[in-house]
């Protein structure tokens, strides 16, 4: 896959120190980009220089990440992009390793998770008990091997699009993996660097408790009616 046959969909929220590096680090690397400001207090449209390939698009009121995601995918849709890769506004994930996960796409309708390197300085302990937590209730939903369920660094097929999906914030991300699944297809992964920032330097919108109270609750949903509902998305 080219970097032409694809458009880079950047969701954020109250990102305003590193939003720009980001966007600017995406452009640089010759990527289209779109990102959406899911209601950010200060307009990320204020702090951007205009650039041909750059696409702002604004939810006036915060609607969660999964709704960011939505919104992007329906842009790239209507521009005619088949794929289009979702990474975080936080600095987190780098352009440089875009050209990884769409070198492991080699069908239709493949969701690539780009999977972080953890062997890196500043990773929590607890954000490696949630990985480990949150891929083994991944793989049981998804009848996948999945070791990095929580990365939001994803190229994604428009064709989510298709799917019912009831969630809209850091949950999504779980529920898209599943009902993609569902429908028979594809999720592999790819192994990335990424930038782990130092506790004084990050700025995360996840909610330990609350969010990954959510996600549980996405599988506690699915899985007693996993067969059930497996038929009606197939």
């Amino acid at each position: 896959m080219k970097k032409d046959d694809i458009v880079v969909v950047v969701p954020t929220y109250n990102n305003p120190l590193t939003i720009v590096h980001v966007a600017n680090d995406v452009l640089s690397h010759g990527y289209a980009l779109i990102v959406v400001d899911d209601g950010s207090q200060t307009p990320v449209s204020s702090l951007m220089t205009p650039h041909e390939q750059l696409t702002i698009l604004r939810h006036e009121v915060n609607q969660g990440k999964g709704e960011a995601i939505i919104t992007g995918a329906k842009e790239a849709k209507k521009r005619g992009f088949p794929y289009f890769i979702s990474l975080d506004g936080d600095g987190q994930h780098l352009a440089s390793q875009i050209e990884k996960i769409l070198s492991a796409c080699d069908g239709v309708d493949q969701i690539i998770i780009g999977a972080r390197n953890f062997e890196i300085n500043h990773v929590p302990n607890g954000s490696k008990f949630g990985r480990w937590f949150s891929n083994f209730w991944a793989c049981w939903d998804t009848e996948q091997t999945i070791t990095d369920s929580l990365s939001g660094f994803r190229l994604y097929p428009t064709s989510i699009l298709d799917l019912i999906i009831k969630t809209k914030r850091f949950d999504w991300e779980m529920e898209v993996l599943v009902k993609h699944a569902w429908k028979g297809r594809l999720i592999k992964e790819v192994i990335i660097e990424c930038y782990y920032p130092t506790p004084e330097e990050r700025v995360s919108h996840f909610k330990k408790f609350w969010d990954t109270a959510a996600i549980v609750m996405v599988h506690v949903k699915l899985l007693p009616w996993k067969f059930f509902l497996k038929k009606r998305y197939q």
